[in-house]
């Protein structure tokens, strides 16, 4: 993290300086940088990577770093509004319009400006993130032999097979395909399982992502609410009934954003309901891997207690590592596990092999385990600091749950608060929040905050935001 702070501030340094140089003249050498700026190799490294990618200097092998030419002016727009005739036509062939919106997504992927305290983040911090595990982990794969070479369609045999064990009962590795990542393969469940302008039950609330693939698809989302105990079996039941919907979405552990666990009464309903619907249940099991410390032992997939193939299960190894480490897996039995294999090889092909390889070394490390307990132990610790400060500084906001697992926690605002409002004046404050609205399929019961405790940099820094976060209450809640 300390590398990272002091390249932003070399670069800033030299877009000053590059002033005084004309197109073209060659900067100092990256050796008289380190001794002048009294920073690493590696930093001044990072800086010019920066600035050459924003156009301001060019690097020659060999020869060093220079002032890049004046970019040429841009050439003139032409006119795009034609887009918007033919996209609305495209839209309206369909049952349900197709909408492409990435604004529930994006609130979790942008980086908040400098000084500002990520409550709204989706991955773990830079410090919680098995760094050198992962670098090393690729450094050993790419001495394997064969690494660049075309891997098969549905994954490597090996990495399905360690997918294939952690899911459990009869799932084995010729049940499971490899992808890129669970958005990616969330994707691939919901265009195998339902067809333009079907409706799909979800939980409500729920994963926008997830929201924002079924839209994107032409699908229509049907909510199905869910209390502490996960999604209500006789709404589920209904739902199903009045739909005639064909698929439900769900995360029966620690359900986001609620943080749920579906109760094991609950667990065996839910497919009972499912199969005796003809319908799939799609399985996002994205959080196993985050567990905290003090959990009680967690359940095993839905997948693993399914004999008749009603679940098709999703998993990922990127919210354990890093936003970059992108290598998942869907898991199904029966005959639609060749649709499945079919889409994500029309969509994606196959996932790189040097991942693949990558995430086999990794997996199959000491420094795996030592990486789950310790990041197990800190998601507990700041979820604690979390829970206090919120009951200490603002004790208005209903936290029904705090979950054993995951890495947020989802509080209920006050009746009548204008929820934008509130999440507008805490970005004033200095902390981003992620609003309850996008979670919600239909029209919400009440405003929410999406609140996580995994982006930041500690402890500290989640007493600080909730201090922030009590001003802009202040600021909100009185008016």
């Amino acid at each position: 993290m300390q590398e990272r702070s002091s390249a932003g501030e070399l670069v800033n340094q030299l877009r000053l300086e590059l002033k005084r140089y004309s197109p073209g003249e060659k900067l100092p050498s990256s050796r008289a940088l380190v001794e002048r700026f009294r920073v690493s190799p590696v930093t001044v490294s990072r800086a010019l990577a920066q600035l050459t990618a924003e156009g301001l200097v060019v690097t020659r092998p060999g020869a060093g770093a220079f002032r890049a030419e004046p970019r040429a002016a841009s050439p003139a727009t032409g006119d795009t509004d034609w887009q918007e005739v033919v996209l609305s036509a495209d839209a309206s062939a369909e049952l349900v319009p197709r909408t492409v919106d990435a604004s529930g997504v994006l609130v979790s992927l942008a980086a908040p400006p400098a000084g500002v305290v990520e409550f709204n983040g989706g991955y773990l911090h830079p410090a919680l993130q098995p760094e050198r595990a992962m670098g090393a982990a690729l450094s050993r794969a790419g001495r394997r032999p064969g690494v660049w070479a075309r891997p098969p369609v549905e994954g490597i045999a090996e990495l399905r097979e360690w997918f294939a064990r952690g899911i459990g009962g009869a799932i084995t590795a010729a049940d499971v395909l490899i992808a890129a990542g669970g958005q990616s393969a969330l994707t691939t469940a919901l265009r195998a399982l339902a067809p333009p302008g079907a409706p799909v039950l979800v939980e409500s609330p729920t994963y926008p992502g997830m929201l924002a693939i079924a839209r994107a698809a032409g699908l229509r989302p049907v909510p199905v609410p869910v209390d502490a105990d996960g999604v209500k079996p006789a709404l589920l039941a209904d739902a199903f009934r009045a739909s005639g919907a064909r698929v439900f979405v769900c995360q029966p552990l620690f359900q986001n954003p609620t943080g749920a666990v579906l109760a094991p009464d609950r667990r065996r309903e839910v497919l009972r309901i499912a199969r005796d619907a003809g319908a799939f249940v799609i399985e996002d099991d994205f959080v196993r891997r985050l567990v905290h410390e003090d959990s009680a032992p967690l359940p095993p997939p839905l997948a693993a207690e399914d004999p008749d193939g009603v679940v098709v299960h999703v998993c990922s190894l990127t919210k354990a590592t890093s936003p970059s480490f992108r290598v998942g897996a869907l898991a199904a039995r029966g005959p639609v596990l060749e649709r499945l294999r079919a889409i994500q090889i029309v969509d994606t092909f196959f996932v790189p092999r040097p991942l693949q390889e990558a995430a086999l070394e990794l997996v199959g490390s000491p420094a795996w385990p030592r990486h789950l307990r310790a990041v197990s132990a800190e998601l507990r610790h700041r979820r604690d600091t979390m829970t206090a400060a919120l009951r200490l500084h603002l004790p208005e906001l209903a936290l029904p749950h705090v979950p054993s697992g995951g890495y947020h926690l989802w509080v209920r605002l006050p009746d009548g608060t204008d929820e934008s409002a509130l999440v507008a004046g805490a970005l004033r404050t200095g902390v981003a929040v992620t609003p309850g609205r996008p979670y919600f399929s239909a029209e919400p019961p009440a405003a929410h905050l999406r609140l996580s405790f995994a982006a930041v940099a500690g402890a500290g820094e989640i007493t600080e935001g909730v201090r922030r976060l009590r001003g802009a209450c202040d600021e909100v809640l009185q008016r």
